[in-house]
């Protein structure tokens, strides 16, 4: 075998080829072929042999070209064996790709068939051999003509058939890579390679996971060439895919307790990562695959996102070309992914029509979750992903200032869901990757630094949720914290607290920590800003509350309920108490000095040094003795002296100004309340032990010195007059003298004092008589002072302040009415009586129980102690309800003796509006504790335990259904007994409570069926009351269906109310709602058309969607086509609630609408209705031009009845509003008003005629113009139910023109002679007739 293969070498060296030609010609075929096989088993001379073979075999005759046919096909199947070395194989395959060109057409087409067929039956495994064939399908290409069944194919066409065929024939997944490979080298169509693209993509399900990542690879070095998106496209549906499909296993799995996983999920994430790096690496060298890529996106609004695609997205924004778009496009997508949330949960008939939206918010944390799995390059931008929705999405701050937003607990608006999403994903990546957590916390850091001007609380509970999962993680970074506790001083109060309160866990575990915090906390108590003085006592009192000494309470001793955070570090509590006790009372110390300091400063101290003795008892005795050291600056010891305090040593003077210096009431407040939980306490430790004497002889001795002073005070508070405090009738309270200011001042501390002692008899006097009769007393003076401050403050222009807050304490209030209102026991019945006796002083108890909530509703807390804590004042509110729901119930207002006093409401009146913002409050502050809120009540009186067992739908209806009954038994009497306010109050409280009902329960069914019952039977004439009741239906009628046709109903009753803007037309009378009369038609109108409003927001949305799916179907598929009779339910819809729209409207553009809002509002709301009406030509437009066809029929009837109804009726209610606003001027000039009054007027019409008028008939032009496009679309006249629109640009009216030149005539005659001429008066007139 040697020596042959030496031969044909040495021929080959020689100068001709004859020799070598006859030489190779006499040996057979597969003899050569051993040879071959033999020279590239050994790896020697192949190259050389298949040369001078291929010398030897020129292409002219028929033998040679038969033999380099022969030398391919057995090479080829000899490289791809894998028996050669590799080297071997790619010199035999780079030689082959040499000669390829000359190989004739026949050849190159039995060659490429060899390798279509070898494909085929899955013998490319090894894919070497593969890079030969792009060379012959490119020298295939370039033939003219090539044999093909009986026929001939151009060599392109061939190449084309080839390539089909090979395409719709099945690979072995082994081979993929290796033909995505060699496809890379083809030249290709745009068609062939979105076909072979395809083909790609559906193997992707057939490979194994591993080998994904180089198969993507490989792809996006083929869209090189185009189909950019269709690869992304199939990558990102890929693995939406196979996500899930893990998702569903592991559900399965954790339903059913078995492990199920065909795809483990680590290597589903560290694939999906492989994958993520590809792709970006390919989008950083080609910027137009980027571009596809985010283009896509924006545009299938059909296919949602994934966790993939977001964490790829994520990815891309590292790069800064794309950096702005990527995150815009992400706030957008979250932003109107809530938006479209809201609306599926407002509205019964979208939420028919739409499947429930995907939650991104979801996909974005599941992204979070996945980069676990080393995914480097997706933390960074979760990180400024977060910030960002934080950013723009937080609270904002209102004027000067002040927070919009009241602090809630439940995020409700989409801004609030977004900016949560942000802390949640900052929170989630902080807790699972470390190398980010310093710049997390970082930037939270200088947010609470740097944002002074707006709110930070989104940020501060970030930290507080940062600390309170990684504690021990935060101290590394604690200098980050020390850092910023340098610019406390600096830092608005609000803040300060926050942060405090956030951080507090960390300073039980760092010492240092607490100690840099002292030292700022020292440096700020002697701040030149106010603001600073009072964050360093904030901050005192928080470190006082947390920090126990030795011997104090246990919490649940104290029954003060905890925050979390302070459960938390009790739990790492490092050092021991006794440290804490010198620690404390150096505090202490340091927080006396604050006595000396401005009123704000003392008021932060009084407010907490209570839930301060309540957290560390042991306290009681400095905190105690600094109180009564105080107090008794204040006090008159001379018990025969009045009054008992010296107010003048409360104000103090700075030129003209007068200000508060002490505010005495909240000392004396600060005082009973801890010296009354201070004597609990000791009753308390009495009946355990008696053995400490020493101690309590020594607590005794100030606990009985104050009881002695508040003793004296009360006796001689009652016998001072307002004399004595310089504050009676005659006293000047204005608040532009120096005199008034102090007087305002005094009133204010006595009244405080009043409602203080009167907490303090009450609580200490044990249902005593005389007790409650010096209440009365103090009461009554409190009463007189009161009414003088109102009298005086009335005199102004409008009273110059609000009264001031009460003190007493809302646990207080709720035992007060509890005993006032549901008290029975026989002991107490006879002192009870006293305090029972008076209206007044039981309006001022629920009067004060309603300042308590809506404080509550408003700020989340409550002035006085327990006020700080959610816990405590959801348990008072739930007592309070109780016991005003129990009065409210059981005495009807009817019953109850007003008095007839002229401006005072009823108790019954009160309970309501107080129930009215308890249940407003508990909906917004304890969205979480509404079930157990209505459990607490027990109306019923039914077992607790039983009434658990009941949903919150049930328990809800069982509510519902007392307010209802007061509510019927309202409007079942007459007119004259009718009270309005009660009924508004009572509409109210039904409103709320429905939100709470289920909309496909039976019972949100009966109540709704009895509110429209009451619409149509109640026929009083009472605007405010209709009102409500009408906004009750609404917003029942939008959960349970469509509201379109009720719309009709009441545009007919206000039609038929009003009378027709044609005079002599008679409208028929009818009234399917009694609600809708004469004198409330104007308001209902204004309801009617906001519903309207909301109607055509639903369908703007509706078509915005279809359109959106019309153009993601359209750039996926164009094949797929609405069957013929079939319309599509979301445009049926669409139709129908536009059609029941117009009827509605065209029945009000008939009505003799009060000008003015009414008319305005229409205008709107018309030209709205023609905006939309557009639209959905437009739409229809867009659908005509990718799948032609007839349009739907319902669309025609649309187009007649705006045509041929509503425009002409437009132009007539134009021209009325137009002519009732001249007669209105002309009455103006009658009544003779005051000039500017009638400039202004006059203005004001001005600019509502040149907005609205203009505008609505632009949106009818605008119509018709959309209207005649769609007829050319679709072929059918739709202009045939239009009328011509009227000229409107100049009209002249015969009959008005007649009657205004007479008018001048007539003037002119009168000017002219100075007698008036009596007989051609009647003349003129007939004339005019």
């Amino acid at each position: 075998m040697k020596a042959a293969i030496d031969k044909i070498l040495s021929l080959s060296e020689g100068d001709g080829t004859k020799e070598l030609e006859n030489h190779l010609t006499s040996l057979p075929q597969d003899q050569l072929t051993a040879l071959i096989t033999n020279a590239a088993l050994k790896g020697k001379d192949s190259a050389a042999l298949m040369k001078a073979i291929f010398r030897g075999s020129p292409i002219s005759s028929t033998d040679g070209a038969s033999r380099r046919l022969c030398v391919y096909k057995h090479c080829i199947p000899l490289c791809e064996s894998g028996d050669l070395q590799t080297e071997v194989a790619s010199d035999i395959i780079g030689l082959l790709m040499l000669e390829t060109h000359v190989l004739p057409g026949p050849a190159l087409a039995a060659l490429a068939s060899l390798f279509v067929d070898a494909i085929k039956v899955g013998e490319m495994g090894n894919g070497k051999s593969l890079e030969l064939f792009p060379t012959i399908l490119t020298a295939l290409a370039a033939k003219e003509a090539i044999a093909y069944g009986k026929g001939e194919l151009s060599g392109d066409e061939y190449k084309k058939q080839l390539i089909n065929s090979l395409c719709a024939s099945r690979w072995d997944p082994q081979c993929v890579i290796h033909l995505t490979t060699m496809f890379r080298d083809v030249p290709l169509s745009p068609e062939e390679l979105q076909f072979l693209i395809e083909k790609v993509l559906r193997m992707f399900l057939k490979l194994d996971l591993q080998e994904i990542p180089p198969l993507i690879y490989q792809l996006l070095l083929l869209a090189a060439k185009g189909c950019k998106k269709l690869v992304l496209e199939g990558i990102i549906a890929y693995f939406r895919e196979q996500d899930l499909h893990q998702k569903k296993e592991q559900r399965e799995g954790e339903s059913m307790d078995v492990e199920v996983q065909t795809i483990p999920q680590d290597q589903l994430r560290h694939v999906e990562g492989t994958a993520i790096l590809h792709v970006v690496f390919a989008i950083r060298l080609d910027h137009e695959l980027g571009k596809e890529f985010l283009k896509s996106l924006k545009v299938s609004q059909g296919q949602p996102l994934c966790p993939f695609s977001i964490a790829l997205l994520l990815s891309v924004a590292r790069i800064q070309h794309y950096q702005e778009q990527v995150f815009e496009f992400l706030k957008g997508a979250i932003i109107k992914n809530f938006k479209d949330e809201q609306f599926l949960h407002g509205s019964k008939l979208l939420q028919d029509l739409l499947p429930p939206c995907h939650s991104i918010s979801q996909m974005i944390l599941d992204t979070v979750k996945n980069s676990v799995f080393g995914w480097d390059h997706v933390t960074q931008s979760l990180v400024q992903l977060g910030f960002i929705l934080m950013d723009s999405f937080g609270p904002k701050a209102g004027p000067f200032g002040k927070t919009i937003e009241a602090p809630t607990t439940a995020a409700k608006t989409p801004s609030q869901l977004a900016c949560q999403l942000g802390g949640q994903v900052l929170l989630e990546s902080f807790k699972m990757h470390e190398p980010i957590r310093g710049e997390i916390l970082e930037q939270v850091l200088n947010r609470l630094v740097t944002k002074t001007a707006s709110p930070v609380t989104h940020f501060i509970e970030l930290l507080s949720n940062i600390v309170m999962s990684a504690p021990m993680i935060l101290l590394e970074s604690s200098s980050k914290v020390t850092e910023t506790f340098d610019q406390l001083s600096f830092l608005p109060l609000s803040t300060v607290q926050g942060l405090l309160k956030a951080v507090q866990p960390l300073l039980k575990v760092s010492m240092s920590l607490k100690d840099a915090l002292i030292l700022v906390l020292r440096k700020a108590m002697f701040s030149s800003q106010l603001d600073g003085r009072k964050s360093a006592v904030s901050g005192f009192l928080l470190l006082l509350k947390n920090f126990r000494v030795l011997g104090s309470l246990a919490p649940s001793q104290c029954s003060q309920a905890l925050t979390s955070s302070q459960v938390q570090a009790d739990v790492h509590s490092r050092y021991n108490s006794a440290a804490n006790e010198s620690f404390c009372l150096e505090i202490l110390s340091s927080l006396r000095r604050c006595l000396g300091q401005q009123a704000d400063v003392r008021l932060m101290l009084y407010e907490g040094f209570h839930d301060v003795l309540r957290r560390n008892s042991q306290l009681a005795s400095s905190i105690m003795h600094t109180l009564l050291s105080q107090l008794k600056r204040y006090y008159e010891p001379e018990q025969d002296l009045l009054p008992p305090m010296k107010l003048e040593s409360c104000i103090s003077a700075q030129g003209d100004q007068v200000f508060l210096q002490e505010p005495l009431a909240h000392l004396f407040s600060c005082t009973v309340h801890c010296l009354l939980w201070h004597q609990s306490l000791g009753e308390n430790a009495r009946g355990g032990m008696d053995d400490e004497d020493d101690e309590e002889e020594d607590e005794g001795g100030f606990q009985d010195e104050l009881h002695a002073i508040l003793e004296s005070v009360t006796r001689r508070m009652i016998k001072s007059e307002l004399e004595d405090f310089e504050l009676d009738k005659s006293a000047d309270f204005s608040m532009t003298t120096s005199v008034g200011v102090k007087n305002s001042i005094y009133a204010v501390l006595v009244m405080g004092v009043y409602e203080v002692l009167m907490e303090y008899n009450f609580t200490i006097g044990n249902y005593s008589k005389n007790r409650f009769e010096e209440i009365l007393e103090l009461f009554k003076r409190y009463q007189k002072l009161t009414e003088i401050l109102r009298e005086k403050s009335g005199k102004g222009r409008t009273p110059h302040s609000k009264p001031p807050r009460s003190l007493l304490s809302m646990g207080f209030v709720s035992t007060l009415l509890t005993a006032l209102f549901r008290d029975s026991a026989q002991s107490h019945e006879e002192s009870l009586s006293v305090l029972r006796s008076s209206g007044e002083f039981m309006r001022y108890s629920v009067n004060v129980a309603l300042q308590k909530v809506q404080q509550l509703e408003e700020t989340g807390h409550t002035d006085g102690p327990e006020g700080q804590s959610p816990d405590k004042a959801f348990r008072y509110l739930c007592d309070i309800t109780s016991v005003l729901m129990w009065r409210y119930t059981n005495i009807p207002s009817a019953v109850e003796d007003t008095g007839k006093k002229e401006k005072t409401q009823s108790i019954s009146l009160l309970c309501l509006e107080v129930l009215l913002r308890v249940f407003s409050t508990v909906l917004q502050q304890y969205p979480s504790k509404v079930s157990n809120f209505l459990c607490s009540l027990d109306l019923s009186g039914e077992v607790e335990e039983e009434a658990e067992k009941d949903s919150l739908t049930e328990k809800t209806a069982f509510y519902i259904r007392q307010f209802q009954r007061s509510l019927f038994s309202q409007l079942s009497g007459s007119e004259e007994d009718f009270n309005s306010k009660e009924a508004q109050l009572l509409v109210s409280i039904l409103s709320l409570l429905a939100g709470l009902l289920e909309p496909s329960s039976q019972q949100f069914v009966q109540f709704i069926t009895w509110t429209v019952k009451i619409c149509k039977e109640t026929s009083f004439e009472d605007i405010p009351f209709s009102r409500g009741l009408l906004s009750l239906l609404f917003s029942l009628h939008v959960l349970y269906k469509s509201p379109v046709s009720v719309l009709w109903e009441m545009c007919q009753d206000i039609h038929s109310a009003l009378g027709d803007i044609d005079e002599d037309v008679e409208v028929e009378k009818q009234s399917h709602f009694a609600v809708v009369n004469t004198k409330t038609a104007a308001s209902t109108t204004l309801l009617v058309l906001s519903q309207v409003g909301r109607v055509l927001d639903e369908v703007d949305w509706l078509i915005a969607k279809k359109k959106g799916q019309s153009t993601s179907e359209k750039t996926a598929s164009e094949g797929a086509t609405q069957p013929a009779g079939q319309q599509d339910p979301v445009e049926k819809a669409v139709t129908l609630q536009l059609g029941t729209l117009l009827t509605a409207l065209n029945e009000l553009v008939q009505t003799a609408l009060p000008t003015g809002a009414c008319t305005d509002t229409l205008l709107r709301e018309l030209g709205r209705t023609y905006s939309i009406l557009t639209t959905l030509l437009k739409y229809y437009i867009q659908v005509c031009a990718t799948h032609p066809g007839h349009l739907p029929a319902r669309l025609e009837k649309l187009v007649k009845l705006s045509g041929s109804h509503l425009t002409p009726q437009c132009y007539c209610f134009i021209t009325y509003v137009q002519s009732e606003e001249g007669n209105g001027g002309a009455n103006d000039k009658k009544k003779k008003k005051k000039e500017e009054e009638a400039v202004m007027a006059a203005s004001a019409k001005i600019i509502r005629q040149t907005k609205a008028i203009p505008s609505l008939i632009y949106n009818i032009e605008q119509y018709e113009k959309f209207l005649i496009l769609l007829s050319k679309k679709s072929k059918v006249n739709l202009m045939q139910y239009m009328k011509l629109s009227t000229s409107r640009d100049f009209r002249i009216n015969a009959a008005t023109l007649q009657t205004a030149m007479q008018e001048q005539q007539e003037s002119q005659q009168t000017e002219a002679s100075q007698e008036p001429e009596e007989s051609q008066a009647p003349k003129k007139k007939r004339r005019k007739q």
